[in-house]
């Protein structure tokens, strides 16, 4: 653990920092098409973290992780955001999707998302505020529609989602909070959806463009370098995680 933890830390210094303040005065930057590239340097510095297989760090084994115990990545974390908060926004929300596919997540969506979530070859967000709710969730309009093949067809708009859109990974795994026809009012209807920017196809390889969309890149104070969306749901693929809430 010491020895990871030692060239942990000479990652942070070496690759990361330099690019704290660059990436913060240079910002993200929107485009037309809904894309998002980040600030010079992010996606070269994602790409040596995914190549040294530091995001594998807590992974369960059986899904490609290194099994360290959770310390050795809270350790980690510690510095990652020492060195370069709005670099290390994208891979701690992957972290966080991670923990909830596990807890929750059936055995078809771990299979689906875990390796590449814990290889770091995917990144993930949460989904959760919505322009006219913030702290009262309970009130959230987004909406999800059940389909023929088992999945749901996911709508709405969601704000300050951080990581949302990004060019340092192939594919974003969004977690989304939203409502099913039949739920009732308040928290107690909100249920945790899956859904990937790309569709995986069987064999884990991209699929098809899924209907959620970057409307725009959140003005704010500073962490300019991570990219923090609006995002737009258009009767984007989703999956249910877990059960419905009763």
């Amino acid at each position: 653990m010491n020895a990871v933890i030692e060239e942990g830390g000479k990652f942070c210094a070496n690759v990361l920092a330099p690019i704290n303040l660059s990436g913060d005065q240079e910002g993200c930057t929107s485009h037309a098409d809904g894309s998002v590239t980040t600030p010079k340097g992010f996606k070269e510095a994602y790409a040596q973290f995914v190549e040294a297989g530091w995001p594998a760090l807590p992974g369960l084994p059986e899904y490609g992780g290194q099994g360290m115990p959770e310390l050795v990545q809270t350790v980690m974390q510690e510095m990652l955001f020492a060195a370069n908060q709005s670099w290390a926004m994208y891979p701690g929300l992957s972290h966080g999707a991670y923990a909830a596919l596990t807890a929750h997540g059936s055995d078809a969506l771990k299979d689906a998302y875990l390796p590449k979530l814990i290889s770091g070859e995917w990144t993930g967000t949460m989904c959760l505020t919505e322009p006219h709710c913030g702290t009262d969730l309970g009130i959230l309009r987004s909406k999800a529609e059940p389909q023929a093949d088992g999945s749901y067809s996911v709508s709405g708009t969601k704000i300050f989602i951080s990581a949302g859109e990004h060019d340092v990974a192939e594919n974003i795994i969004h977690l989304v909070l939203a409502r099913l026809p039949d739920a009732p009012a308040g928290t107690k209807g909100i249920s945790l959806f899956i859904v990937p920017k790309f569709v995986p196809n069987a064999d884990s390889s991209l699929g098809a463009r899924n209907g959620i969309q970057c409307g725009s890149i959140e003005h704010k104070m500073g962490i300019h370098g991570n990219s923090t969306c609006v995002m737009n749901l258009d009767n984007a693929k989703g999956w249910l995680v877990g059960e419905p809430n009763k």
